[in-house]
């Protein structure tokens, strides 16, 4: 797909799809808990459907209306209907992690599994997690410390106790074990090795988790009590605007100059991807919260930073899109786990940023991005990675020549990304 330059800079008001991360966490609890729960605003995108063809592969009743963007699901109690099932989840990273610790609670034979990518993330960790807990099951070996998925569970109910989770691989891990925990058949004690990744996402799953009825022990981060109980469902379920997405929008006027205003989001958002916003603020931006929109106003000056994004690393490749556009080098850190993702996504940004002949300097957690006047025209490489897709068509709205391969990769999160994208050209 060729991208086409903006002839001016926007000034425009957009919308984006609802949270991946908050649909995907409310689909399971809601699976589990007593009672009928509507979703709103729910997202329709590859990974959320994978996830919800998998609850009804399961035997969950979903009713799914995509033109209202809303899901019906009907939970069961903890109960799993199905006694036997292979769950293909494509590359779907939170159905593979949090359904391998929902599926512990059933009471039968299960298989997950996805695509040749899915093979090659790790999730060794949370298979050793469950089996602490005293759940049967087993991943397959890549190597010979490295077990991925295909994952096979013989389930017969988890018996719970005590565990421990690394913090540096996913933070997925942590989440799944945390809303599964409320039926074991006993209290369930996480503790967290090493430092822990992605805060705000756990953040998050304990809010939809107290949504739902259940408040969890903590100290902060580093360990976690969770006593037998049942999720009760609210009725109807609110979900957010999804700032991950939300971030190329922010992002387009410290490229492109002018603003962009988003819709139903603000700073006080759940998703701690929000907090992209707060790094645009120290490169120059303005940030402007309106009664029902998140606006950010291009800079006079574009400057570079330095900053950590181990909590938000799913932003990290937006903001290295944006970084040749500073007059200061811009370096990213804490960014190691992002290598395990769809693709090696610290590779893969370096390569595609030296296509375009920008000076980056690679290294184990990051990056070092340096200014660059002259970007040059290229075919961009997403490597069916659709950040990667949808950070990078950023550069074209500037910089002529700029095509993207395998656009539809996109759907993953955000199908109708590139329509969005239009849309900044309206004022």
């Amino acid at each position: 797909m060729q991208i086409s330059t903006l002839d001016s800079p926007p000034a425009t008001r957009i919308s984006v799809p609802g949270s991946k991360s908050h649909t995907n966490r409310t689909l399971l609890v809601a699976a589990l808990a007593e009672g009928t729960t509507r979703l709103e605003n729910a997202l329709f995108s590859d990974d959320s459907e994978y996830f919800a063809q998998a609850l009804t592969s399961l035997g969950f009743e979903i009713i799914l209306n995509e033109d209202a963007r809303s899901m019906t699901l009907s939970g069961l109690g903890g109960n799993i209907p199905a006694a036997q099932a292979a769950l293909y989840i494509g590359n779907a990273g939170t159905a593979a992690r949090f359904l391998t610790a929902m599926l512990t609670l059933g009471h039968g034979e299960y298989k997950i599994d996805g695509v040749e990518r899915m093979r090659q993330r790790p999730i060794g960790d949370l298979v050793r997690a469950l089996r602490k807990l005293g759940a049967n099951l087993e991943g397959t070996l890549l190597d010979q410390e490295t077990v991925c998925p295909p994952v096979s569970i013989h389930a017969s109910g988890l018996p719970g106790g005590n565990t421990t989770i690394r913090g540096d691989i996913s933070s997925q891990f942590l989440s799944g074990l945390l809303m599964v925990a409320p039926y074991a058949q006993k209290q369930v004690e996480i503790s967290v090795e090493g430092p822990l990744h992605s805060k705000p996402y756990i953040d998050l799953t304990l809010d939809v988790m107290a949504d739902f009825g259940i408040e969890v022990q903590r100290e902060g981060y580093d360990y976690f009590q969770v006593k037998p109980d049942k999720y009760r469902s609210p009725g109807t379920y609110q979900i957010e605007s999804d700032a991950s997405a939300a971030s190329y929008f922010f992002a387009v006027p410290a490229i492109c100059g002018g603003w962009v205003a988003v819709a139903n989001l603000s700073r006080s958002a759940r998703q701690g991807d929000i907090a992209f916003v707060d790094i645009l603020a120290q490169m120059g931006c303005s940030v402007n919260e309106l009664p029902d929109a998140l606006c950010i106003t291009g800079p006079d000056r574009l400057k570079g930073v330095d900053v950590d994004m181990s909590n938000i690393s799913d932003t990290s490749i937006t903001l290295a899109a944006i970084a040749p556009f500073a007059e200061s080098p811009t370096t990213i850190r804490g960014i190691a786990s992002s290598r395990l993702k769809e693709t090696d996504r610290i590779a893969a940004t370096v390569n595609e940023l030296r296509r375009l002949g920008v000076q980056v300097d690679e290294f184990p957690d990051g990056m070092t991005i340096y200014p660059c006047k002259a970007i040059q025209p290229a075919q961009i490489h997403t490597y069916a990675d659709h950040r990667m897709a949808m950070a990078f068509a950023l550069v074209g709205l500037r910089v002529p020549g700029i095509e993207i391969q395998n656009p539809g990769c996109v759907a993953k999160t955000f199908p109708d990304y590139f329509d969005v994208l239009e849309k900044l050209r309206m004022k």
